[in-house]
């Protein structure tokens, strides 16, 4: 049996704490962003999450949920980003998995060295965001496909920018040292107002540590009050 634990749902939320960013464990572990990826209107979670946790997890986010792995993979924020047209998935997905995510939308495989696609990525309804290990011609089939403007960049100076910045269409949540230069491309691909935060008692990994959408947001189960009120500032959720 696969343990599932979700800490601190289900309670009353604490005297000024956020009642729209909720926290717990995805499968025993605080990064829900590696486990859980919203694309669209449909919230993707891993298939070994019992049904009563993918019920907190949808109430907490508003959306019904699709259960899938990924490549046999459980961590799906890892492996897929996107938005209500398109996503880029790692290379491990096989055909049965391309074969389901293209059901919601145009699917482009991120093959050989840039295969952790959700760690690569950060999109929203506006535009997509990509590492600088993503040479040009995969930017532009990435805007084909999801059908909006794209742009390489760095978090912090680093590559990994799906685990250092979290979005939805109306804000977004970055790495503390993310410099300036960064943030003007950030808020220009996606459209968004940018705020700089940390999740899980002071990781600054918040697109690892957070799964959001347009209505709500699920955070690492360690992460404070004021982490959590300044994720729903950030994602525009007060």
């Amino acid at each position: 049996m696969i343990a599932v634990w979700l800490r601190r749902i289900g309670r009353p939320p604490e005297l000024g704490e956020s009642v729209t960013v909720r926290s717990g464990d995805i499968l025993g572990h605080s990064q829900a962003g590696v486990y859980a990826s919203v694309i669209g209107n449909v919230l993707f979670l891993p298939l070994a999450l019992q049904k009563s946790d993918v019920e907190i997890i949808e109430t907490a986010l508003e959306l019904e949920s699709v259960q899938l792995t990924i490549g046999g993979s459980n961590l799906i924020g890892s492996l897929i980003e996107g938005n209500s047209h398109g996503m880029g998935v790692a290379d491990i997905a096989g055909p049965d998995d391309i074969d389901k995510l293209t059901s919601y939308g145009d699917v482009v495989v991120m093959e050989s060295s840039v295969n952790a696609a959700g760690n690569l990525l950060l999109a929203n309804e506006n535009g997509v965001l990509a590492s600088t290990v993503v040479p040009k011609e995969g930017l532009e089939i990435l805007s084909d496909a999801l059908k909006v403007p794209a742009a390489n960049v760095s978090i912090a100076g680093q590559e990994v920018i799906g685990s250092l910045g979290v979005c939805n269409d109306m804000g977004v949540v970055l790495h503390p040292d993310i410099s300036e230069p960064e943030v003007k491309i950030v808020e220009k691909i996606l459209g968004v107002p940018a705020m700089v935060g940390t999740v899980s008692f002071g990781s600054p990994l918040v697109g690892a540590g957070i799964v959001c959408s347009n209505n709500g947001a699920f955070a690492g189960g360690d992460t404070t009050g004021p982490e959590l009120n300044r994720i729903e500032d950030a994602l525009g959720l007060i």
